[in-house]
């Protein structure tokens, strides 16, 4: 399956849960929104084909794939974008939360070496 292939058929499984996407151009990638009661994926229009399924299958995992038919090598690439999201969240967390930690070590440190 080409990436312009799978671009179509992950267009269309938005299409089946009643999800719009609308292709934009700025200083981003993409996500999910809901506007005016509309559930909309915004994409860069200028990002590359693979790129555009990489966002737009995150954001489907937002508003849920359970219920919507996609070919085996679609869901699965879904499905791996997800994970490969949750994961890259999770290490984002660990990372901040163990720079706030340094911070908070270096800043309330008491000295050891006190004299009286």
């Amino acid at each position: 399956m080409t990436e312009e292939e799978l671009l179509l058929e992950i267009e269309q499984a938005a299409q089946d849960i009643g999800v719009h996407i609308r292709y934009e151009k700025g200083n981003f990638d993409g996500g999910y929104c809901i506007l005016r009661d509309e559930r909309i994926i915004v994409v860069n229009k200028k990002l590359s084909d693979i790129k555009k399924c990489s966002v737009i299958a995150q954001a489907l995992g937002e508003y849920g794939i359970d219920n919507v038919y996609m070919k085996p090598i679609v869901r699965t690439y879904v499905e791996d974008e997800i994970v490969r999201a949750q994961m890259q969240a999770t290490k984002n967390v660990i990372k901040r939360k163990e720079s706030n930690e340094k911070e908070n070590t270096a800043t309330h440190t008491q000295p050891t070496d006190v004299q009286q």
